[in-house]
């Protein structure tokens, strides 16, 4: 068991979220390189988080979330918004829709052109999502599953051939169809047909226009989070892994860094608070950024790296003037349209009395299917907002259910949601230090709807909400426009309704963009580089969707693991020797010997109860 006194790792991952126990496992398979994972949050123990329907328990509970709100917003007429983020292992993937969903491939190309990285691409980006993946229906062109060994596993040129040598019978990241189905659900899929949308069983092959039901991070009715798939078990039977939870990264360690003009800066470690006192964590390689696109630009920020300007206004000592930390903020903002319908069940009357609820919580006890085993959305669409389109630009999540907004009960009738989002809005965002004191929430000013663009697409997406609802399909269940309301027609109006009933689905994106940091069309906003290296920085990078120039098509979680991708593509740097770590620092393993011997063994520390752990180990 390794020393808890002994403070110095090679590498520190600050967030056990998405990406950060994606990163964890992979880092922590070369057996020579001590890996320390902080999280914040605690453990994922909470049993709601693993229930499929327990979001509802776990958004807005300050055991799972962090309980952020933004800024009052101009867009959605001086409303403000509960912002959602995981405060847990498994960060958001312990308490998101679990629908599993990569964008399309004009995203990924796009970041490619941006960056001047073609590793970018959507064709090179494909393999790492189905090394890692788990799909139900088995490996295919297009997915990875157990019991096939993934095509980077398979190419003796990658890092990974060595690295993961154990890894060649498929991913972690379990993906399944869902375990129920609904009649208003069919009913409005063949409606979309019927409007001219075409059905499709797949929504990650690169083009995912079509209507269909969502595939899930779900295994076998339970959520697969990412501490479920890519920590547990290896990584806690490693004798190089380390795990803080509860305990909160409250600043960078920032050094002079020598031989390098373009990083006069050095990333040495971390400083956490345990709830109790600091304890300092130096790295010897690297420090991993995983906090978010809320977390890791509020972190860059309290260190000093950020607009001087607001860095001076908060009392932070200016270290770095980068001014595109906390700046380019994307979301999807979701416009729910609510219809009643009639002669059909929804779960807003099924979950209404104690017998319904008695009903779904035996199914799910027994059977692990029903409503409890659902995701908030079960069906989703991909099309254009108009003709003219040249790519899908909206997707909808449609529910079987309503309510005015998470958190409150469900109607008393049936009615089902149709949520509508704009996959590529134009207005942009902050994320600003409210203050120099860690403990502080972000100042989050998504600043939605702010574009014409935005709002016109608002008013086509609600009108075309309404085309889909008046298909024959539908009409048996008689539906009837609850909210907006008929009554709003013109553009204008339907850009305020929008601004009036609107919310996040928590998809923030692009506060530590990448892109091209020197040379002809540099990009002064960009906060790291292609491989995900923080400007003038040595020895640090952020490794989460803040590093996305531009959102995905689609929901975030997934692509999140994606990220990730620029830390591995160094491995061939690192074996061959470089300047930011050293000769031959990559010594891969050789098999499995090297974790087994410790296998009971979990390096699991609460640091609030640091001084309990070392009394019982007696130091």
């Amino acid at each position: 068991m390794n020393d808890m006194n002994d403070h110095t790792f090679d590498y520190i991952i600050v967030g056990a979220g998405t990406a950060g126990c994606l990163l964890a496992n992979r880092l922590s398979s070369d057996a020579t390189k001590r890996v320390l994972l902080i999280e914040a949050g605690r453990k994922d123990d909470y049993h709601w988080i693993h229930i499929p329907v327990g979001y509802l328990h776990c958004i807005g509970n300050p055991r799972t979330d962090w309980l952020y709100s933004t800024e009052a917003d101009a867009g959605l007429n001086g409303r403000s918004l509960k912002y959602p983020r995981g405060k847990t292992l498994g960060g958001c993937s312990s308490i998101n829709g679990m629908i599993y969903m990569r964008g399309q491939a004009r995203d990924y190309d796009q970041w490619a052109q941006l960056v001047g990285d073609a590793n970018w691409t959507w064709d090179n980006s494909l393999p790492y999502f189905k090394l890692h993946e788990d799909h139900y229906k088995g490996a295919n062109a297009m997915h990875g599953a157990k019991g096939t060994a993934p095509t980077l596993m398979q190419d003796t040129s990658t890092p990974y051939r060595t690295i993961l040598r154990h890894h060649n019978a498929g991913g972690e990241w379990r993906v399944e169809k869902q375990r129920l189905r609904w009649d208003v659900l069919d009913a409005f899929a063949l409606a979309a047909t019927q409007a001219g949308i075409p059905a499709t069983d797949d929504f990650n092959r690169g083009n995912n226009e079509g209507v269909g039901y969502f595939e899930v991070n779900q295994k076998e009715g339970w959520r697969w989070n990412t501490a479920k798939a890519f920590l547990r078990p290896k990584c806690y039977g490693r004798p190089n892994f380390e795990l803080w939870t509860s305990a909160q990264v409250a600043k960078l360690v920032l050094e002079p860094s020598t031989g390098d003009a373009a990083a006069p800066l050095r990333c040495t470690g971390v400083q956490v608070w345990d709830g109790q006192e600091m304890v300092t964590a130096t790295a010897q390689a690297e420090v991993i950024l995983c906090a978010g696109a809320i977390g890791s630009p509020q972190l860059l920020q309290l260190s000093g790296l950020g607009p001087a300007a607001l860095l001076r206004e908060r009392g932070v000592p200016v270290v770095s003037d980068l001014p595109g930390v906390g700046a380019n903020l994307q979301d999807h903002l979701q416009i729910r349209a609510v219809f009643k319908v009639s002669n059909v069940p929804t779960l807003n009357t099924q979950a209404s009395t104690l017998l319904g609820k008695a009903r779904i919580g035996l199914e799910y006890a027994f059977k692990r299917t029903g409503p409890m085993s659902m995701a908030p959305s079960q069906l989703g669409a991909f099309t254009r907002s108009d003709p003219s389109q040249p790519h899908p630009n909206l997707e909808y999540h449609v529910q079987p259910l309503s309510l005015d907004a998470f958190g409150q009960p469900l109607h008393s009738f049936n009615a089902f949601t149709a949520s509508v989002c704009n996959l590529n809005p134009t207005s942009r965002g902050t994320v600003r230090i409210r203050s120099a004191d860690f403990r502080d929430a972000p100042v989050i000013a998504p600043n939605y709807l702010s574009t014409d663009t935005d709002r016109k697409i608002a008013a086509e997406s609600l009108r075309l909400t309404r085309t889909i609802v008046a298909q024959p399909a539908l009409q048996k269940y008689q539906p009837e426009e609850y909210k907006p309301g008929t009554q709003f027609q013109s553009d204008e109006d339907l850009a305020r309704l929008a601004g009036d009933i609107a919310t996040t689905i928590f998809h923030p994106v692009g506060t530590t963009k990448m892109g091209r940091v020197d040379g002809p069309g540099s990009d002064p906003m960009a906060v790291v580089d292609a491989r995900l290296k923080v400007r003038g920085v040595v020895g640090l990078r952020v490794v989460d969707a803040g590093v996305m120039p531009l959102i995905t098509s689609g929901n975030t979680n997934s692509p999140s693991d994606d990220c990730r991708k620029g830390c591995a593509m160094d491995c061939r740097r690192w074996r061959a020797g470089s300047p930011s770590f050293g000769e031959n620092q990559c010594r891969c393993v050789k098999g499995k010997s090297g974790y087994q011997r410790s296998v009971t063994r979990v390096t699991v520390y609460p640091l609030s109860a640091k001084a309990t752990a070392r009394q019982l180990r007696g130091n």
